[in-house]
């Protein structure tokens, strides 16, 4: 019986692989800690199981499909609900439970792995890359002792970037820093988007990161949204051309993952950038995508660019669409992770996805007061009581995992609720049939990227790969790239360096120095300012979670912003170059007619911004959104409407160059 399945089981493979299985097989390299290797025919494969023979599933000669169909029809029940938990590996630290410290928290991590049987968590640690890759092999190791051997998929939020947000983004650490994600759309360049996205993929790898949670294919169409800075902008082809490019740099391939691969999850399906008044969802007061428009359409767009490059995952958006009707009947007033009528009609329906559907953050969790109405007053917010289960907050539990199972998903995001999830099935409320489809297709990127081979990494060569030389220099030419120069008046720029005497903020001096500027701390004695701004922000509800530290509400410089004051005071002396942080839209009116030199940023260090500045480098950037004129204007937009504020201050697409 055992010969009879191993044939049927090489046939399966050789028929999905076109034949491929009749060629010489390759030893590929196997990591083993405390398992077991066996021999078969001269080949070496992992006895992931202990049992002493070569399981189907252990087999790398045959498909990611077979091997992950075998192994499923081996699991418990609840070995196949940890399969579809996405946890978050807990960190030592008082920000451990968010996987924010000095390292894993082994003694919580273990059993999560074992006995939950996760296998799959995002990593929010930053460090050295040597300490990074020791991090994921201790991980790899628990994972090894585990019933069947499943390796662990290790996924981040992007950190190769400048602006760090808890939730949507990581501290570079030692990783290659490049312009924000509207940014590398200001310099417009798909080939170099791609470029990126294989060092990124290089670096992960290094490390034992094997998922990327990006990138954002979502439209910032509504102007106060503090998610921004994640998007490639408002244009819906060149989010689409970008969203593209840096799918096939994390996954290796034009159309899908390769072997060496960093599987790409895109978020989020779908609307997320219509949020209303620019709030966003992962508070209760943001959880309302508007489409006054009709725009919804429009956001969909650029996820076809993500299918066609063979994206593996899609992540739902937290948003309740309100103003949108498919097939000619409203949205049920759910989020999107809870929504059938966006997963299975839409996304896997009409737009053919295949891959694997997983939830955002904490959909699942019980909303109670602090997350409905935000912390008493004095009570600084925490992650305590977090949830984002949107439409559904009175439902049980149990219901929520078997509405989000039922309505399309494969996976839950920020949870590990196991039972939650094996209830339900014993409850009739979903079949195993249907968990069974969503633990193969998690098994199939596992297999594909060979993890089941080896998952370990080599701390030497992580500190090699990451943050090379020649990554750092790539990452800083694209800083430089991404600038775009709004104003030069009198053509200043190329600045010439030599004897000038500048005063700065935001800059360091000794940066200026090296670049040929003499730095003064009396205005008095400058002939010329530097200063580095941002875009101006409001905390409008500082008693939620996330609402405490997003950017909201008003864009416009205003007496008394801290920015704002030293423009006004240096270019009332001196001509006065001013570059703005543009996380959002900043409105530029009274900053303009200040600044003899007007610089969007989207993410430079120092040297990177006086290269640009004294020519060193090329600024080449070109707004991939609009920059409104007056908070009037802002607040007349429609959410879901790209660029269409009225008599725009600069309009999309623009930028000088020198």
């Amino acid at each position: 019986m055992i010969l009879d399945r191993r044939l049927l089981f090489l046939a399966a493979s050789a028929a999905i692989l076109g034949g491929a299985a009749s060629a010489a097989p390759k030893q590929p390299e196997l990591g083993v800690r405390d398992g077991k290797v066996i021999t078969v025919d001269g080949l070496k494969f992992r006895d992931l199981d202990r049992d002493g023979k070569l399981e189907p599933y252990e087999d790398w000669r045959l498909s990611p499909e077979a091997r992950a169909a075998d192994l499923t029809q081996r699991m418990t029940l609840d070995e196949k609900a940890g399969q579809m938990m996405h946890g978050t590996l807990p960190a030592t630290g008082p920000m451990g439970v968010a996987g924010m410290g000095s390292g894993y928290d082994m003694a919580k991590a273990t059993p999560l792995v074992i006995d939950r049987h996760v296998t799959t968590f995002i990593t929010r640690l930053a460090g050295a890359p040597a300490f990074l890759a020791e991090q994921n092999n201790a991980i790899q190791a628990v994972a090894e002792k585990g019933r069947l051997g499943v390796p662990a998929t290790i996924s981040t939020d992007p950190r190769h970037h400048f602006q760090f947000t808890a939730g949507a983004s990581v501290e570079a650490g030692g990783f290659s820093k490049w312009p924000e994600a509207p940014g590398l759309a200001a310099i417009g360049d798909a080939a170099l988007v791609r470029r990126f996205g294989d060092v990124a993929r290089q670096e992960y790898r290094a490390v034992g990161i094997r998922q990327a949670l990006s990138p954002m294919a979502d439209l910032s169409t509504e102007p106060r949204w503090p998610r921004t800075n994640g998007t490639f902008g408002e244009d819906a082809d060149l989010v689409g051309k970008m969203t593209k490019a840096y799918i096939q740099g994390f996954q290796g391939g034009d159309t899908g993952l390769v072997a060496n691969g960093v599987s790409a999850v895109v978020k989020h399906w779908v609307g997320y950038g219509a949020s209303a008044k620019g709030f966003d969802g992962h508070n209760s007061y943001g959880r309302y995508a508007v489409f006054p428009k009709g725009q919804f359409d429009l956001h969909v767009k650029p996820f076809d660019e993500a299918f066609s490059a063979g994206v593996v995952g899609v992540m739902p958006t937290y948003a309740i669409l309100q103003g949108v009707s498919l097939e000619g009947t409203a949205l049920e007033p759910v989020a999107a992770g809870f929504s059938k009528q966006l997963l299975t009609n839409l996304l896997r329906g009409k737009h053919g996805f295949k891959g694997v559907v997983v939830s955002d953050w904490a959909i699942t969790n019980d909303c109670g007061e602090t997350c409905r109405n935000g912390f008493p007053a004095g009570v600084r917010p925490g992650f305590e009581g977090f949830s984002t289960a949107w439409g559904v907050e009175d439902l049980a539990k149990v219901d929520r995992y078997a509405k989000g199972v039922n309505a399309g998903l494969d996976q839950f995001g920020g949870v590990e609720d196991t039972a939650e999830l094996v209830a339900a099935v014993k409850a009739g409320k979903i079949t195993e049939g249907r968990i069974d489809e969503s633990v193969k297709r998690i098994l199939v990127v596992k297999f594909e990227q060979g993890l089941f081979e080896n998952p370990y990494v080599d701390p030497k060569a992580a500190t090699a790969v990451v943050g090379s030389k020649t990554f750092v220099a790539e990452g800083q030419a694209a800083q430089s790239a991404a600038l775009t120069v709004l104003e030069n008046k009198n053509g200043l720029l190329p600045l010439k360096a030599a004897g000038r005497k500048v005063w700065l903020k935001g800059v360091s001096p000794e940066v200026a120095k090296a670049h040929g500027l003499t730095p003064v701390d009396d205005l008095a004695q400058a002939d010329l300012a530097i200063i580095r701004a941002a875009t101006p922000f409001e905390t409008l509800h500082p008693n939620y979670t996330f609402g405490s530290f997003q950017h909201e509400g008003d864009l416009s410089f205003k007496d008394g912003n801290a920015d704002y004051e030293a423009i006004k005071a240096a270019s009332a002396k001196v001509p006065t170059i001013v570059s703005v942080y543009l996380d959002r839209p900043a409105i530029l009116t009274n900053v303009r007619d200040k600044a003899a030199v007007l610089i969007g940023d989207f993410g430079a260090s120092d040297e990177a911004f006086l290269d640009a500045v004294t020519g060193k480098a090329h600024a080449r950037g070109k707004l991939p959104f609009e920059l409104p004129s007056s908070m009037a204007a802002v607040e007349a937009q429609a959410e879901d409407a790209p660029h269409d504020s009225e008599k725009p201050l600069y309009p999309i697409h623009y930028g000088l160059t020198y």
